[in-house]
């Protein structure tokens, strides 16, 4: 299978940017977030304004977000982001277990129950897409909590219409095939989801739920729902749904933008209460980012501008359901005097829209297991290997004997050698005198991998000395569930809101004329880069970098922090990335490289593609 890596690049922030984007007069602000409050909406947005906290970045984010938001962000909405691809395979596998699950308990159980009397006294109205494939079980139990709690007469809302696994014959008979891959249409196919977007979340806000709970939508249609709720913006205000999707995407993976993996990351203080964001928010589609008072973390135009740059693909063209994005000219402005850090950002644009979903289907693909164990004591690594060897070797013969195939796939890694750095690797680590055996195999048959997983024990009284535990005991089996992605037609879709249980009314999604699927990223000749001298940086010395990935398709996006540095590392990436051990990660005989580049001091986007032929 090919393997994409798009490598987004941008030099937002240089000397000539800054310069640029200073705005006299709005960064003499004194006073603490709460005191201040009012004075930021007056002085930096017009008109009316809003405030959105985000409280979760993923199922299983932390429980001390919700309380922060509700407590201490004085803000209007309060939205939960638990799914990813993976999220909806293992939600799916829940449901099939029990016809009441299925959905995101962490939402009900740990950031809903405890906080339900005060959401409800401080009015902030809730957004989430815990929903998973079962949102009407999520808001059942939810509904039966607010009774317990004396809130019975709060409106929930469930948006439905995203899973179209009723579709899947027709489907396979269409020849659906993989947007990315071209693959097929799997036989195998577990769960089907449609990407959905915001409009069916405001207007389940405009019939006056105050919780909304979704399936699969877009992450940031969480975000703008309640934008087009409270400003009424029409389908075609292109440029304000760019502006208000940007600032979902900013808050979308709560303390990713809030200073978590930041590159700087010792920078950063009190990881242990770092601030979840807060998007505030006005009707012209201006907005900036903060986090609550006394919180942890950073909130600067560089956290900011490395979240903007994550999983977005073609930074001209970030294609959603409400509307396609250009990011290229967007302005990131620090505010001064904010407990924490604030930014502006504006400058988003919009176009219209694919009259197409994206839809996320995954299919089994057989089964997994993995073997963690430390080796300790002279020569680990090569212990460790021949220990690999000996088990796989034993395993095969057991295999042969019950007449089994071989394993799919055997993905094996001594951490503490620096092996994932493939031909990178310092030598010196290979005489490390305690490693970690990784030994990750696939197979077909879940009987296969059981027997693989009763010989892990054995190595440690009859092969090498030194393998001290097994992590976790007992490797276990779990099915592989891969990622499957193409277009579906929005008339083809039926979108309901239910409240309270029962049904309101079904969303007709605004059509867009002309709509685009896909938009190439602008291509300029090659630029001759100034280079002389024999300096050695490491890249985390001249950028920013933000990784993300979405199924097989990955990304880095980079921010160059000196102007005469952007053509520098544009070049390197040019010529070294297709080089450099990212295709050992993978194993594809093929992988794409696709390059982005948005240039300091002008307003466009500058781009080139290469594609690599790969023997791993």
């Amino acid at each position: 299978m090919a393997v994409c890596i798009r490598i987004c690049l941008r030099s937002l922030i240089s000397a000539e940017f800054k310069r640029k984007l200073l705005i006299p007069g709005l960064c003499n602000l004194n006073r603490k977030l709460w005191g201040a409050h009012r004075s930021y909406s007056s002085q930096v947005l017009s008109g009316k304004t809003v405030r959105i906290g985000c409280a979760s970045g993923f199922w299983g984010d932390t429980a001390v977000s919700a309380p922060q938001l509700i407590y201490g962000g004085s803000i209007q909405f309060l939205v939960f982001d638990y799914l990813s691809e993976i999220t909806m395979s293992l939600l799916t596998a829940a449901k099939q277990k029990s016809p009441n699950l299925g959905y995101a308990p962490d939402f009900v159980e740990v950031s809903m129950a405890p906080y339900l009397k005060d959401i409800k006294s401080k009015g902030i109205r809730v957004v989430s897409n815990a929903g998973g494939v079962n949102p009407h079980a999520c808001a059942k139990v939810l509904q039966d909590i607010a009774k317990t709690a004396g809130c019975s007469d709060l409106n929930i809302a469930v948006i439905t219409g995203d899973d179209i696994m009723s579709q899947k014959v027709s489907l396979a008979e269409k020849g659906i095939i993989d947007m990315d891959s071209a693959m097929t249409f799997p036989k195998t196919v577990h769960s089907m989801n449609a990407y959905l977007g915001a409009g069916p979340i405001a207007k389940a806000l405009d019939l006056g739920a105050d919780i909304v709970v979704t399936g699969r939508c877009v992450d940031s249609a969480l975000v703008l729902g309640p934008l087009l709720h409270t400003f009424k913006w029409k389908h075609d205000d292109y440029d304000k749904l760019a502006a208000g999707s940007l600032a979902g995407h900013l808050v979308e993976c709560g303390a990713q933008v809030t200073g978590g993996i930041f590159t700087d990351w010792h920078k950063v203080p009190d990881w242990d209460n770092i601030g979840f964001p807060v998007v505030e928010c006005s009707d012209n589609g201006d907005f900036f980012v903060c986090k609550p008072p006394k919180t942890g973390g950073l909130v600067n135009r560089f956290t900011v501008a490395e979240q903007m740059l994550y999983e977005i693909g073609n930074p001209s063209c970030y294609m959603l359901p409400d509307v396609n994005c250009d990011f290229t000219d967007v302005k990131l402005q620090e505010l001064q005097g904010h407990d924490g850090g604030a930014v502006l950002v504006f400058g988003a644009r919009g176009h219209p829209h694919s009259n197409n979903y994206k839809v996320s289907a995954t299919y089994a693909d057989g089964f997994r297991t993995t073997a963690v164990a430390p080796v300790a004591g002279p020569k680990a690594a090569a212990k460790a290997r021949k220990t690999v060897d000996a088990i796989l070797k034993r395993c095969r013969r057991i295999f042969k004997s019950l007449k089994l195939e071989d394993f799919s796939k055997v993905e094996t890694t001594i951490l503490g050698t620096e092996e994932m750095y493939g031909s990178l690797a310092r030598k010196e680590f290979e005489e490390s005198r305690e490693v970690v055996l990784w030994l990750a195999v696939h197979h077909q048959q879940k009987k296969a991998l059981q027997l693989f997983a009763k010989e892990i024990a054995p190595a440690g009284t009859g092969m090498a000395p030194g393998l001290t535990n097994i992590v976790g005991g007992r490797p276990n089996v779990s099915p592989i569930l891969k990622l499957f992605s193409f277009l579906y037609a929005m008339d083809n879709l039926k979108v309901d809101i239910h409240i309270n249980g029962e049904f309101a009314v079904s969303y007709d999604q605004q059509q867009a004329l002309p709509a685009t699927d896909h938009v190439e990223g602008m291509q300029y000749p090659a630029m001759q880069v100034p280079v002389g001298g024999s300096n050695t940086y490491r890249l985390e010395q001249l950028a920013y970098t933000r990784s993300g990935d979405k199924g097989n398709s990955s990304n880095i996006g980079e921010i160059e922090l000196q102007i005469n540095a952007f053509d520098l590392v544009k070049s390197v990436c040019n010529l070294v990335i297709p080089a450099i051990e990212f295709v050992f990660c993978f194993r594809s005989d093929r992988a794409e490289s696709s390059l982005f580049t948005l240039h300091p001091a002008v307003s466009h986007t500058r781009g080139s593609s290469t594609v690599l032929q790969s023997p791993v």
